[in-house]
């Protein structure tokens, strides 16, 4: 089999811009040429195996940067937003999209960003009896989306924040993640009360008062714990963490502001480095680690899909949690698989029928259009009202890799991933998806022409060809 030559421009200038380096001082240290190193930058050469080597040993780069990274979710991206009826007759080829997101990532980015903003303006002019009269109905950016997507486009891992709460867990084993958390509030002059409340975490500020609520599993009381020291402890990190993100609007950056405390926690709860280790000897047995942590099964599942710390990089994995609606409330992916950025997640994923099977593991070999085969697990993590007559927030979550981890897995024993007909066609989306057979499709992929033939109906009033 040929070796597949490695295009990396774009992160090679990247790499030399975060060490302020001259493309003549860095080429000096790769030990090439200025004109060889302006080709590889430009992708009119491939990086070559000397400059992958040096990049290791002078920098000690985690070379596998070198070809992860944007490209691939960019390129779904941009076929997402391109399956926009808008643009049905101007679909530009495959080759076209990776050689965008491989040299002009950033006009990738302005495009995407363009699109969801278009997209929110349809929406917008289709519901004028939200907008007529309203002041604040001008066109703006979801914060919601645009907090999504910085966690999408850090790999969902924040290293700094990451770090910060491996310290804390590390100073925290004599007395144990929960007391080590009392008492960081107790030094702050915090009172910690369990309480009969709606709210999972309440903090009085100006009492100085935390109340949990009593109706809390032991796990989410914990990890809300976590999670007031975040804010007022790691204030400083979370607020330098916001200012490099820049967002455009005070919702984004507050919403993002939880969303780095949320990692905080849990990475104190799930330490980078013992987290890390105890998933490869229990061969990421979800059900171990959450009683190893004393975390819930969603905690751990959403660590995992974390794990991507440069040189010491866990399994990529893909994580997701949709309602009973089929819609995406969390997404990641630090494999090659990426979710809808709009609409639901594809019918055929185990993940929309762990609702039939509560409290059970179900597991999938997957494969998508592009050729890709995945080992993919599901369940329901349903969550009480904590009383009679509250109501059950219903979800289901899944988690997944390549099938190359499959030894690896504990959830992989007894499936034969060698045989081809065991893995089950799944999509993206029905819009984007190429498959020409699928008895789930809701709508025609706009990449293709259809025939219909009024004397004839299969599964679909149409043919793809």
């Amino acid at each position: 089999m040929a070796t597949q030559k490695l295009y990396a421009g774009a992160k090679l200038r990247e790499i030399r811009n975060r060490l302020s380096l001259t493309q003549k001082d860095f080429a000096a240290k790769l030990g090439v040429s200025l004109p060889y190193l302006n080709q590889m930058e430009n992708n009119n050469r491939p990086v070559s195996t000397s400059v992958v080597l040096a990049l290791a040993q002078e920098f000690g780069l985690d070379v596998t940067e070198l070809s992860t990274g944007d490209s691939e979710r960019l390129v779904s991206d941009m076929r997402e937003a391109l399956a926009d009826p808008i643009f049905a007759d101007a679909m530009p080829p495959l080759a076209d999209l990776r050689l965008t997101a491989s040299n002009a990532p950033a006009l990738a980015r302005a495009f995407i960003e363009l699109h969801r903003t278009y997209r929110q303006t349809h929406e917008r002019l289709a519901s004028l009896d939200e907008a007529l009269g309203r002041e604040d109905a001008r066109i703006q950016a979801s914060p919601w989306e645009e907090v999504r997507d910085f966690f999408h486009y850090c790999d969902n891992y924040i290293d700094a924040v990451d770090h910060a709460a491996e310290r804390f867990a590390a100073r925290a084993q004599a007395e144990g993640v929960r007391g080590a958390a009392l008492a960081a509030l107790t030094e702050r002059g915090v009172t910690v009360e369990i309480a009969d409340i709606e709210a999972l975490r309440q903090y009085d500020a100006a009492e100085r008062k935390l109340h949990l609520s009593s109706r809390s599993a032991p796990q989410t009381q914990v990890f809300q714990l976590l999670l007031q020291v975040a804010l007022l402890s790691q204030n400083s990190l979370l607020e330098a963490t916001l200012d490099f993100a820049r967002f455009h609007s005070e919702e984004a950056r507050a919403i993002a502001k939880i969303g780095l405390a949320n990692y905080f926690a849990g990475a104190a709860l799930m330490p980078y480095g013992a987290f890390l280790d105890a998933a490869q000897k229990t061969r990421h047995d979800l059900e171990l680690l959450s009683t190893r942590f004393g975390a819930s099964i969603e905690q751990v599942a959403h660590r995992l899909s974390t794990m991507q710390r440069p040189g010491a990089k866990g399994i990529p994995f893909f994580f997701v949690r949709v309602d009973q609606a089929g819609t995406i409330t969390k997404r990641h992916s630090a494999t090659r698989l990426q979710f809808a950025r709009f609409g639901g997640a594809c019918p055929l994923w185990n993940v929309h029928r762990a609702f039939e099977t509560p409290g059970h593991f179900l597991r999938q070999l997957a494969e998508t259009p592009d050729g890709v085969r995945y080992i993919s697990l599901a369940r329901d993590v349903s969550k009480t009202g904590g009383s009679f007559g509250a109501p059950v927030r219903r979800y289901a979550i899944g988690l997944g890799c390549e099938v190359r981890h499959a030894d690896q897995l504990v959830y992989a024993d007894n499936l034969d991933v060698s045989n081809a007909s065991a893995f089950e066609p799944i999509g993206i989306s029905c819009r984007i998806c190429e498959r020409k057979t699928c008895h789930q499709r809701s709508v025609p992929p706009l990449e293709r022409r259809l025939t219909i033939n009024t004397d004839r109906r299969g599964t679909l009033p149409y043919e793809v060809n």
